[in-house]
C-alpha cells in the first residue's frame, strides 16, 4: 500500500532537516520550518487537507505544476522560486519529501559561505 503524507508526516519530516527549527512568525496556524534562521517551507491544514509552500528551481517549479494537479503556483509566494504542494494524496509520499529535501537544500545554498560550510560540516547531507 503507498503511504500518503498528511500534515503531522509532513510536520515531523520538514523539521527532521539539519538544524530546522520550528517558527509561527505569521500566524499561529501556520508553521514556517527555518534553517538558520531562513524559511525553507510553511505548511498549514485547513479542513482536513494540508497545504505547503516549497522552494523551487523555477524549470522545476514549472514541470512539477504540469505534471502535478495538486502542485500550483505559491500562495502569496513568489511565483517563480515557489510551490504551493497540497497533501491530497495524490502525489507520492517518496515524491513530497524529495520536494522538501529540494526546498531545503536551496535555502542552505543561499545561505553565506561561512553558515554553509558550518552546517554541512556538522551534518552530512546527500
Amino acid at each position: 500500500m503507498v503511504h500518503n503524507m498528511n500534515y503531522e508526516d509532513a510536520r515531523l519530516y520538514l523539521l527532521g532537516r539539519p538544524e530546522a527549527r520550528e517558527d509561527y512568525p505569521f500566524s499561529p496556524d501556520i508553521l514556517v520550518p527555518k534553517v538558520r534562521g531562513r524559511m525553507f517551507a510553511t505548511l498549514t491544514e485547513s479542513s482536513g487537507i494540508a497545504r505547503m509552500n516549497l522552494k523551487c528551481d523555477p524549470d522545476e517549479a514549472l514541470a512539477l505544476r504540469d505534471i502535478f494537479a495538486a502542485v500550483s503556483p505559491g500562495y502569496h509566494m513568489n511565483k517563480k522560486h515557489w510551490n504551493t504542494v497540497t497533501l491530497d494524496g495524490s502525489i507520492p509520499a517518496n515524491e513530497i519529501r524529495r520536494m522538501i529535501d529540494n526546498s531545503y537544500r536551496l535555502v542552505v545554498m543561499k545561505l553565506p559561505r561561512l553558515e554553509r560550510v558550518a552546517l554541512l560540516a556538522q551534518h552530512e547531507t546527500n
